[in-house]
């Protein structure tokens, strides 16, 4: 609402974002959100600025973010952060998220927010291929917040669905081999306790910014069953009313799970 000049428009958003959050508030919320973050570089672009300014405009949104998940009680909150793919960008590109995510992850560890609220903080993805700082920046953010239970706040870095849904495979079949499992005791359950998310329930919404409208090799298994929900808006400008039209359109859905 802050890019509308307009005294009387802003006060129509203002009495429509306040109803819409009354309505919101007054139904139930889903227990887990995962959200395709995209659209740095492009509103970095679009206000002639560099890209890592973007990504830094995108780290204070997800701030942001965590307080509306807090504020209408959504338990589980997933976000993808950076692709196994992205690693293809520039050296410049990748050199300035790496040293954002360092940053980020011993902010959040040191969050008087996180801590009050007990938020656990987990990175789901290929850790190993992450500069040596990162991961060490990881794990104090993760032991930090390790016995919290309130909230689970689940960041994906350097992160596959297929190769996600690869990982799992491979350990299945390890324990076949082993004489642990046999083939009758696969099941979906059972393979999905070897996935990154194995104690988290599925997404219930799957939001993604900026105007496409694909999945892009986010949670493939975990989504059989989410609702989906896309925007135009960049992720940057993600503004809480677009969150909140977000989990109201959730809300008012019937879910058939497939029937």
């Amino acid at each position: 609402m802050s890019g509308i000049k307009s005294p009387i428009l802003w006060r129509i958003y203002r009495v429509y974002g306040n109803r819409l959050a009354k309505a919101v508030k007054a139904d139930k919320v889903p227990a887990h959100v995962a959200i395709i973050m995209d659209g740095n570089r492009r509103f970095a672009e679009e206000l002639g600025l560099d890209h890592g300014k973007g990504h830094q405009e995108g780290r204070n949104k997800l701030e942001e973010l965590l307080g509306w998940c807090l504020e209408l009680g959504i338990k589980n909150l997933t976000v993808y952060a950076f692709s196994t793919e992205n690693f293809a960008r520039t050296d410049d590109e990748v050199r300035g998220l790496m040293a954002l995510f360092e940053k980020s992850f011993r902010d959040v560890g040191d969050d008087e927010r996180v801590h009050k609220n007990k938020i656990r903080i987990r990175v789901l993805g290929q850790r190993d291929l992450l500069p040596s700082e990162v991961q060490k920046a990881i794990s104090y953010a993760e032991e930090k917040t390790k016995d919290y239970t309130n909230y689970s706040f689940n960041i994906c870095v350097a992160y596959g669905g297929r190769e996600e849904i690869l990982v799992a495979l491979r350990a299945v079949a390890a324990k076949v081999k082993s004489g642990e499992l046999s083939l009758d005791d696969i099941d979906e359950k059972l393979f999905a306790q070897h996935l990154y998310t194995a104690d988290l329930p599925d997404p219930d919404l799957i939001l993604r910014t900026s105007g496409e409208e694909r999945i892009s090799n986010f949670l493939l298994w975990q989504l059989a069953y989410s609702e989906l929900y896309f925007t135009d808006v960049y992720w940057p400008g993600l503004r809480k009313i677009d969150f909140l039209r977000a989990i109201r359109s959730y809300q008012q859905r019937k879910r058939r799970m497939g029937a």
